[in-house]
């Protein structure tokens, strides 16, 4: 959840802007797999540099359905934590991704090295895959590009992430003036960071690996995108400060030392289908500060720590959080919230963060020991923030191993907080869902009777398949949490439960 400080001296140092001229390994590499890369292209593959690592456990095809020639995937090596809860300290595990392109139906071939399959699963859930299961090997079909994770018996890292994209007909000129292209291979920048200058738009090709920081410093209208990877150094994926109009599109960015991605003081920032994977302590995914008109639309998270954060001031921002959408995401948290809301802020001159949207999340897990720091979504405002007008809806969240669906506390914790969070108001959950067995009680916890929480409507909240409303049938001493083994204080008021019939009786 909390970067350690040295993370923006180490960035600072990093060196000065590198450009396409200062550039190392990024332009003559050889091509992908696929010898169309023309506009009838329905497949196309890319070859692993040797130089990055790879895992074993699993042999990977893909064809055009129902009969294309297979053509053999290179496997690339995530890496994610654990925490002991017995001692703080983490174990990292090695797990597996590939990545390719297509515009037409594929059949992907799965086939797990180790053997002993007994099952298999490809999430999230709500996608409707069920894999043909033959022995060690699975095969399913998909229609049109989506972010998967396929587990065999179960395993949480041992497991293969898919990541897969329509084909770039129109890819940019290596030789464009306002582009930065990196070619299939591993490429390198002086000093591990590059600056983008205003108007420019760094191109990863498919099959490319940039080892280095993408820094987006007090700039606009300039971008990140392409089918390729960030084998991200000490200073994350990609850090975005006082800039303006930034697009971060198709990217993957795997084993960061920092976050994912930073965005402090920015505007106007849209990232789309971002795939983030992280390993090390405070490996968190998006962590926006004090930033405004900020849309996450279809990314893949998982982090080991928060997956998306959203906070008010912190090291060197300042200003409050704005007009923040994430939408279309699936996201798990090996460590800490899927989603989380509200720590960090400005004792001295308050913020507020508000008019958040979280809508259409596929959670696939959640693991945290600690009561203070568990929620799928989580709204915890701490340093005098004040959150307000939050609309969460559309969210499935799957069986995890250790949390809570969500919470809600205003908050004073001495290790992060320097004052107590000013409240809660105004939160509207339709159609968050829940499946599964481990979920400990969700807590809505005001602090006292001038930090509480006001105002929070569930519609159509279904736990494993009962809809919770203030009007289902219970013992009249019952809470409506009593049902579900949820617990509300004395200082949340206007807490309600109703049926999507109950919402639309009352708009009438």
């Amino acid at each position: 959840m909390n970067a350690p400080f040295s993370r923006r001296t180490a960035l600072r140092t990093a060196g000065a802007t590198a450009l396409a001229a200062g550039l190392s390994g990024g332009l003559t590499a050889t091509a992908a797999h696929a010898e169309d890369r023309g506009p009838a292209a329905k497949l196309v593959t890319y070859p692993r540099p040797s130089a990055v690592p790879t895992n074993t456990s699993f042999q990977v095809r893909v064809r055009t359905a129902p009969d294309g020639d297979w053509q053999t995937l290179d496997v690339y090596r995530p890496q994610f934590e654990e925490i002991n809860p017995a001692t703080g300290s983490g174990k990292v595990y090695s797990s597996s991704l590939v990545y390719f392109d297509f515009q037409c139906s594929v059949e992907i071939e799965v086939t797990y090295l180790k053997g002993g399959t007994t099952k298999a699963r490809v999430r999230p859930d709500s996608y409707g895959i069920k894999p043909e299961l033959l022995g060690d090997t699975l095969r399913f079909t998909l229609d049109e590009p989506k972010d998967l994770v396929v587990q065999v018996n179960d395993e949480i890292f041992d497991c293969l992430h898919v990541v897969t994209n329509h084909v770039d007909h129109r890819p940019p000129a290596a030789d464009d003036p306002d582009v930065i292209y990196f070619g299939p291979g591993v490429a390198t920048v002086p000093g591990g960071t590059l600056t983008v200058p205003s108007g420019k738009t760094v191109y990863l090709a498919g099959g490319a690996v940039l080892k280095a920081t993408v820094y987006f410093k007090d700039v606009e209208k300039a971008a990140l995108r392409g089918h390729g990877m960030i084998w991200a150094g000490p200073g994350g994926g990609v850090l975005c400060e006082g800039s303006s109009d930034i697009r971060v599109e198709d990217v993957i960015i795997m084993n960061p030392g920092g976050y994912i991605t930073t965005l402090g003081e920015a505007r106007n920032v849209r990232m789309k289908k971002v795939r983030g994977f992280s390993s090390r302590g405070n490996g968190d995914g998006i962590d926006i500060f004090s930033s405004s008109d900020v849309v996450l639309d279809g990314c893949f998270l998982r982090n080991s720590d928060d997956c998306v954060a959203i906070y008010a001031h912190r090291w060197d921002y300042y200003g409050d959080t704005r007009n923040i959408t994430v939408q279309n995401c699936s996201l798990w948290a090996d460590v800490a919230h899927p989603v989380n809301i509200g720590t960090h802020g400005n004792t001295d001159a308050p913020e507020v963060i508000e008019n958040l949207v979280i809508r259409n999340i596929d959670v696939l897990d959640h693991r945290e020991p600690q009561m203070n720091y568990q929620g799928c979504i989580a709204l915890n405002p701490g340093d005098s923030n004040l959150i307000r007008n939050v609309r969460i809806e559309d969210v499935r969240i799957e069986d995890f191993r250790w949390g809570q669906v969500i919470y809600m506390k205003v908050m004073y914790n001495p290790k992060y907080n320097t004052s107590v969070g000013r409240g809660i108001q105004d939160v509207y959950v339709k159609n968050l869902t829940y499946t599964g067995t481990r979920a400990n009680p969700s807590l809505f916890l005001g602090y006292d009777a001038e930090h509480g929480i006001d105002n929070v409507t569930f519609e159509n909240l279904v736990i494993n398949g009962v809809v919770v409303a203030d009007s289902m049938k219970k013992p009249s001493w019952y809470y409506t949490t009593d049902e579900i083994q949820w617990f509300y204080n004395e200082h949340v008021t206007n807490l309600r439960f109703i049926t999507t019939a109950e919402a639309e009786a009352a708009a009438q």
